[in-house]
């Protein structure tokens, strides 16, 4: 995917990252925690443009889950309240033992998707999130024998060269699918310079989406789109509107990346051609 891809017109898939398992409440009251509000916010942001919703679980008092049961229960209010859109689980977490990484999987009917970060990368001053080449392959294959779409989370350079460790290790399905992640702490420093080596150095053939932590999501969000990518936007990764100005709302965030697709001419993807760009 190139600045060719966006000259000839492909669509742009916008994935809503809803509620993420760090910040709650307390960094904006807006962020939807419970499953009846991530339900109502996947509707909201399924009908501001969003094809995909990217999920994690909280406990009833706000807490990170990997449960299972929790999953479903979001699961059962996104298709509750939502019409079509593609629903994404999170396998990622700190200081979580792997066989608990693996329960978000097991959902019935499973998720369309399911994040599989390529490496390790720091939290705060004392944890860090290992993701053993063991535990991605682990990962992996549960995905694949329960028809689960990986989406390659790239928080560095290093993690550029997991992707191409794992093609060599396993069979992954046309279309590659990565996530380039772009902000402070081990992830790729925030650079338009930096965002051009990224993509360069995605394997051939393979389908980027674009993440910017904070303020840097919405000039990372423009340039995905220029560059023939596709774009995550939402209230787990940036919690205000403008400096200064707290997001009304995960829909708010769809809505202005909507805006910003439209008016450099690309179309946005519906939940059903975004299946299509994903082969889903």
């Amino acid at each position: 995917m190139t600045y060719e891809s966006y000259l000839a017109g492909e669509p742009v898939v916008v994935t809503a990252a809803l509620t993420g398992g760090v910040h709650g409440k307390e960094a904006n009251s807006n962020l939807p925690e419970t499953p009846e509000e991530i339900g109502k916010a996947a509707a909201a942001a399924e009908a501001a443009g969003a094809a995909v919703v990217h999920l994690h679980a909280r406990t009833p008092n706000g807490e990170r889950s990997f449960a299972t049961e929790r999953f479903q229960e979001i699961d059962d209010a996104v298709r509750r309240y939502a019409d079509d859109v593609i629903i994404q689980h999170s396998t990622g977490g700190t200081g979580a033992p792997d066989e608990d990484r693996h329960l978000p999987l097991r959902t019935d009917p499973p998720p369309e998707m399911a994040s599989l970060d390529m490496g390790p990368l720091n939290r705060y001053d004392h944890l860090t999130s290992e993701n053993t080449r063991a535990l991605v392959d682990s990962l992996h294959e549960e995905m694949r024998e329960r028809g689960i779409k990986p989406e390659l989370e790239v928080f560095n350079d290093g993690h550029l060269n997991e992707v191409y460790g794992l093609l060599e290790r396993r069979e992954l399905a046309d279309p590659v699918y990565a996530t380039l992640i772009f902000g402070g702490g081990t992830l790729t420093r925030p650079r338009p310079r930096n965002f051009l080596n990224a993509i360069d150095n995605l394997p051939d053939g393979a389908q980027f989406n674009t993440l910017g932590f904070g303020p840097h999501q919405l000039p990372f969000a423009a340039m995905g789109v220029v560059f023939g990518g596709h774009v995550r936007v939402g209230l787990e990764d940036n919690v205000y509107y403008r400096r200064g100005e707290l997001a009304e709302s995960n829909a708010q965030l769809v809505e202005r990346t909507v805006r910003v697709a439209e008016e450099l001419g690309r179309e946005v993807a519906t939940p059903s051609q975004a299946r299509d760009v994903l082969g889903l």
